[in-house]
């Protein structure tokens, strides 16, 4: 959950007055960066919350059928992500473009206005979608730990509110104060202090998955209903949240000929803590699996602890993962000036889907159906095709047809699954 996470049409300053479409997003250079910086840079470009509703898919999809849906997901991935940086690096030694720094300005370099909208309004809603997650986590866990339901009190409520509800509004004054920081530069403390809390919580989720395995051994599955697999897929695909970027990260890396090895080791050490923290979540506590996998956990003070530092985690990354909406909104509605009263829109319009669904797992899988799949698959094969369409062989060009249009059958099928689990609709 890193400062920067898809935020690929995303400045790290301030803009100069009246920027124009054509203008870059980008700040200025910076430092070049080592493989091993790299390495943690994508690492935190990628990793997210939704590592959170992994075991409840391996409860719904089955545990083998989800660990084949990640890695498949991871490789189309990484692929896509090259297909970004190859056509890039097309552009800018052929036709005379000196800088295209971001997947935004990549678009508007193939298609033109056109492009850089269509990948404005998908990060925009892949950014807005992360933070409807974060408060829907937020409202679940405080509620789940300090109102849960009672003998007594069967639907506990605060001042006539949900406490889910109740928690979610509680957030919403200091979040317009976070957002209200104009500048990533001041937020980036944050977003360390919010990856190392990420990295610990989910270390001792793991600890904890296996002494209750070791104690209750629950049954599990290894295939689930294939109806489901698209479901599975869009929250794999949701997991997978940094493909937007890829292009800054490549540009500030020392030696750019190992660019793709490392991140395909990045991945691969992804996809595997992934499958890892998923399985073991689903082999614990099996068919009770929820969907967040922190709800299956009793009140201990570790467990509490762990639920505590997710909620203040994910309360401080919300504003870093909103900046690219704002920078994007405010540059096509603002003249690219700072505006409070619009962060406090978004701010206020993000507050309010989040009180309308009411499944964290679910959510995920619609964004990750519906937004990342257009966003991760689909633009950047057709941006590859659109750039290299008169020089590739049939094997290329076959290879990105087929995932473009996997991309979109995805996109729309996981979609209407999603659909279907939240409005819990049987067909």
């Amino acid at each position: 959950m890193g400062f920067d996470k898809e935020a690929s049409s995303s400045s790290q300053r301030l803009r100069p007055p009246a920027p124009s479409e054509n203008t870059p997003l980008i700040g200025d250079p910076k430092p070049l960066s080592s493989q091993g910086k790299t390495f943690a840079n994508v690492f935190i470009a990628i990793v997210g919350a939704g590592v959170l509703g992994l075991p409840y898919s391996f409860k719904r999809t089955g545990w083998l059928m989800s660990l084949l849906t990640l890695l498949l997901v991871a490789f189309l991935t990484h692929h896509c992500m090259m297909l970004l940086v190859y056509t890039r690096r097309k552009l800018e030694s052929t036709n005379g473009c000196t800088k295209i720094p971001s997947f935004g300005d990549l678009g508007f370099v193939v298609c033109g206005t056109v492009g850089r909208l269509v990948v404005d309004v998908l990060i925009i809603l892949a950014q807005a979608g992360f933070c409807v997650g974060y408060l829907i986590f937020i409202g679940n866990t405080m509620a789940h730990l300090l109102n849960a339901p009672t003998a007594t009190h069967l639907t506990p409520k605060i001042l006539g509110l949900a406490p889910k509800s109740f928690y979610i509004w509680g957030c919403f004054p200091f979040q317009l104060g976070l957002n209200s920081i104009a500048t990533l530069t001041h937020l980036a403390p944050l977003s360390i202090f919010a990856d190392v809390i990420d990295l610990g919580a989910m270390g001792v989720v793991m600890v904890e998955d296996v002494m209750v395995m070791a104690a209750k051994r629950p049954e599990v599955k290894a295939f689930g209903d294939l109806s489901l697999f698209f479901y599975g897929l869009g929250v794999a695909v949701y997991s997978f949240e940094g493909v937007g970027m890829v292009l800054p990260l490549e540009t500030e890396t020392k030696d750019k000929d190992k660019f793709g090895r490392i991140l395909g080791w990045t991945m691969t050490f992804i996809s595997l803590m992934y499958g890892s923290f998923g399985a073991l979540g689903y082999f614990a506590f099996g068919e009770e699996t929820k969907d967040m996998i922190t709800a299956n956990y009793g009140a201990g003070v570790i467990s509490t602890l762990v639920k505590l530092g997710l909620v203040v985690n994910l309360f401080f990354t919300l504003p870093i993962m909103m900046h690219p909406v704002y920078e994007i909104v405010e540059r096509r509605f603002w003249s690219g000036r700072y505006c409070l009263w619009l962060r406090w829109v978004l701010v206020l319009a993000v507050s309010l889907v989040a009180l309308l669904v009411p499944n964290f797992a679910d959510f995920m899988s619609l964004v990750g159906s519906g937004v990342c799949c257009a966003l991760g698959f689909v633009l950047p094969t057709l941006f590859h095709l659109m750039v290299f369409k008169g020089e590739m062989g049939w094997r290329q060009w076959s290879s990105d047809v087929s995932i473009l249009v996997l991309g979109l059958v995805l996109a729309l099928s996981g979609t209407w699954s999603a659909l279907q689990e939240i409005f819990s609709v049987k067909v």
